[in-house]
């Protein structure tokens, strides 16, 4: 199946109130327990760039696992941050994780500031994956650890729709039908090797996880 781009932004108030009240603790969480696996002996005290952070779900988690890291989220859909703002207060949060509204690859951000960048499904919604790839170098330290999270698109449109039968059947149509075209409008294990290699980021690492994730870890 060839990819079908899909929009790169989710702004839809209909779609922010399902993503911030669908019940994703089982992929947020293995997020986490992937990136504890992956860095056991990373302590995370610094300020940590999460990209395209939406309502903010696994920025709070991650949050609460590493209690002296300083997260700056950010999103170019208003309204999921302003959602990601209520909940960070509601979680006692808000002034350990801090809000920029902002697209790539134009940020206001201090450049190769930032020791460790993590991402969760932005991958997939960008026209152009390198926009991606070339803001690492630019907003990270040089030596700085990534990890990334992200579908990978399956063989057919058939399979994309078994994946959405089989994880989000329960789950508001919006929320489907958003699973089902993130699934075609992501990247294969193979076409993301190819851009980490003309990317030059050797230091970087890719791995299947599941039936439907991949992740991306390693050291710039």
């Amino acid at each position: 199946m060839q990819r079908i781009p899909e929009p790169e932004l989710m702004n839809e108030p209909a779609q922010v109130l399902a993503y911030a009240h669908a019940d994703f603790a089982i992929p947020h969480q293995y997020f986490i327990d992937l990136f504890r696996d992956r860095f056991p002996d990373l302590s995370v005290k610094c300020e940590v760039l999460d990209l395209g952070c939406g309502p903010g779900d696994i920025t709070r988690r991650f949050a609460t696992a590493y209690p002296h890291a300083v997260l700056h989220g950010v999103d170019g859909a208003p309204n999921m941050l302003a959602e990601a703002e209520r909940l960070n207060r509601q979680a006692q949060l808000a002034n350990r994780i801090h809000l920029i509204e902002g697209r790539l690859p134009q940020l206001d951000l201090p450049p190769q500031h930032y020791q460790l960048v993590i991402n969760n499904s932005l991958l997939h919604h960008l026209p152009d994956p390198f926009v991606l790839w070339d803001s690492l170098r630019r907003y990270a330290k040089p030596c700085a650890d990534i990890f990334i999270m992200d579908l990978m698109r399956p063989a057919s449109t058939v399979m994309a729709q078994q994946l959405v039968e089989k994880y989000a059947a329960g789950e508001p149509a919006i929320l489907q039908q958003d699973f089902y075209h993130s699934l075609c409008a992501a990247f294969t294990p193979e076409e993301l090797q190819v851009q980490l290699d003309e990317a030059a980021l050797s230091g970087l690492q890719l791995e299947v996880v599941s039936d439907r994730h991949i992740i991306i870890y390693g050291s710039l």
